[in-house]
């Protein structure tokens, strides 16, 4: 069977150190022809278990499935053994949803396994043709992705910032729809966080891992500082946001204040009207102003009357 790419969606691409330039192919076969030594990141994009078998012969590897990643405990997504390294993470999708991706280093070559289409892989394929001196070993190429990944992150939440920032200037003259807009801005933005918070934990790792060559410290580092400067924008827009639902809220209690106050004002000046109404429409012999021509007016005049002192109180009360 050939070890080309079986499958329309699934893509392999092996970056490999040739003249002073990095290049790309696409054959397992490739791979075996060619000294192992200059390779230096072998990416599969959703591949067959066939490609991956071979690969695992070739490199002796083990790449787990994607059921084994999204089972695998925080606390064992970074495995480091003598002579290989795996990091297990999720990338956020453009929808949010997350993406599992596996790093494993061995021999200063790269290999990463996902079944998405990562921007961040793509551009970072960008960087080792254009700067290829700057990546001498698959360690270098993994710290360029999560660099990458980290820009990423925070475009996402520049983003929601943006949003945010929207949201709240229309917040008077929004309907109760905003709420779910709020309570979706609030779930992505704590998807971004514990993303983030992973990020952080791997990181956290690498730069404690004696595999790690020393030059990439400095790099780890500040990724590392800009990775806690997101947790603190992601902090403060979530505080953001839990501000924006209360004062929703409380713009909604005001507004029915107001309607229950116009009821209630409505129902009190026209208690008056009502309760003369009701007496003098009552059939009782000898009843005041019944025999009179004059009747009706004299408690038309009475309801206006009653009705007139009632607002006039309301109005010095400044309840009107």
């Amino acid at each position: 069977m050939s070890m080309q790419k079986t499958n329309a969606m699934a893509d392999i691409k092996l970056f490999y150190h040739e003249a002073g330039r990095i290049k790309v192919s696409r054959s397992l076969e490739f791979l075996k022809k060619t000294p192992i030594e200059n390779f230096l990141w072998i990416d599969l994009h959703d591949v067959d278990d066939e490609v991956e078998d071979q690969l695992e012969d070739f490199l002796k590897i083990y790449i787990q499935e994607e059921e084994e990643m999204e089972e695998i405990e925080m606390s064992s997504r970074f495995i480091e053994t003598a002579d290989t390294l795996v990091v297990n993470s999720h990338f956020l999708l453009p929808n949010f949803e997350l993406e599992n991706v596996s790093f494993i280093m061995k021999n200063d070559i790269l290999v990463t396994v996902h079944s998405e289409d990562l921007s961040s892989f793509n551009e970072t394929a960008k960087k080792l043709s254009t700067n290829p001196r700057n990546y001498p070993t698959g360690y270098h190429v993994m710290v360029a992705i999560m660099e990458m990944r980290v820009e990423k992150d925070a475009d996402l939440i520049e983003d929601i910032i943006d949003k945010i920032t929207i949201l709240s200037d229309t917040l008077r003259d929004a309907d109760e729809g905003v709420l779910m807009d709020i309570t979706e801005l609030q779930e992505q933005i704590m998807q971004v966080r514990q993303n983030i918070i992973e990020k952080q934990r791997s990181i956290s790792n690498l730069l404690r891992c004696e595999l790690m060559p020393t030059e990439l410290s400095s790099k780890l580092t500040i990724v590392l500082r800009d990775v806690n400067s997101l947790i603190e924008h992601t902090k403060f827009s979530f505080e953001r946001l839990n501000n924006m639902q209360e004062i929703f809220m409380g713009l909604v209690n005001v507004e029915q204040n107001k309607i229950i106050k116009i009821f209630t004002i409505v129902s009190v000046i026209f208690m008056p009207p009502t309760l003369i109404a009701s007496i003098f429409g009552q059939n009782i012999p000898n009843m005041p102003f019944t025999s009179n021509s004059n009747g009706f007016w004299i408690s038309i005049c009475l309801m206006f009357v009653f009705s007139g002192v009632i607002l006039l109180y309301f109005k010095h009360k400044h309840w009107l």
